[in-house]
């Protein structure tokens, strides 16, 4: 299968952490944010998604994006051509391939099994396959792990990728915003993700300033 090439690309993983809204959070940014997303989507993040969502994702690729597309159907934009689902095993995808790869990779939620094959160079998958590419070719790897407490064998595997280059960015939203609701944290988590990949929002209020008066007062 062929992709279109887009200026604006992205990987985008989810795994078997607790943290499915996140990682859906996320990707409905990215999407409304015009850019092209490979996701991968493993196993246990299925049952997670099943679990914490209420979303039961198919197995089957093709369906699993129609499924998410259907989801994100009322934001009213054309994102039918933006979101593809890649299989564990579609090694001939951009993902695969340091020529072909976004330069932006984000494992969202990232679990502990996740972040020590992404530490130890396993390329068992396409989704671990992808994340190494990034390395790699010393592009963006954000890794949003949810654990706790987190083991020594866990902050060994972390500080490897900082060491790297990656971010580690724990699912630990703050609370100076005034959450009123999960959303809310939800969304905090997602907006600093967003900001690390520079992509522009207005999920969440930010520190000293007011969300509703963002206008240049010297103007």
């Amino acid at each position: 299968m062929s992709y279109p090439r887009k200026t604006k690309s992205i990987s985008l993983a989810w795994t078997g952490a607790s943290g499915a809204p996140y990682g859906l959070k996320l990707l409905e940014c990215l999407l409304a944010a015009d850019y092209q997303v490979f996701l991968m989507i493993s196993s246990a993040a299925r049952i997670v998604m099943a679990t914490e969502h209420g979303l039961q994702l198919s197995a089957n690729s093709d369906k699993a994006r129609d499924q998410l597309l259907e989801l994100f159907s009322e934001q009213g934009s054309d994102i039918t051509g933006l979101l593809h689902v890649l299989g564990k095993e579609e090694w001939f995808s951009p993902p695969a391939s340091g020529s072909a790869a976004p330069k932006q990779m984000v494992i969202c939620p990232c679990s502990t099994g996740t972040l020590a094959a992404v530490a130890t160079g396993m390329s068992n998958s396409l989704l671990e396959r992808a994340a190494d590419v990034v390395i790699k070719e010393r592009g963006q790897l954000i890794l949003v792990p949810r654990e706790t407490p987190f083991s020594s064998i866990h902050l060994e595997h972390m500080l490897s990728l900082s060491r790297l280059g990656a971010t580690i960015m724990p699912a630990a939203p703050g609370f100076y915003h005034d959450p009123k609701s999960i959303q809310d944290l939800v969304n905090f988590m997602v907006a600093r993700i967003l900001d690390h990949l520079g992509v522009e929002h207005e999920l969440t209020n930010r520190w000293g300033y007011d969300k509703h008066n963002t206008s240049d007062s010297d103007n």
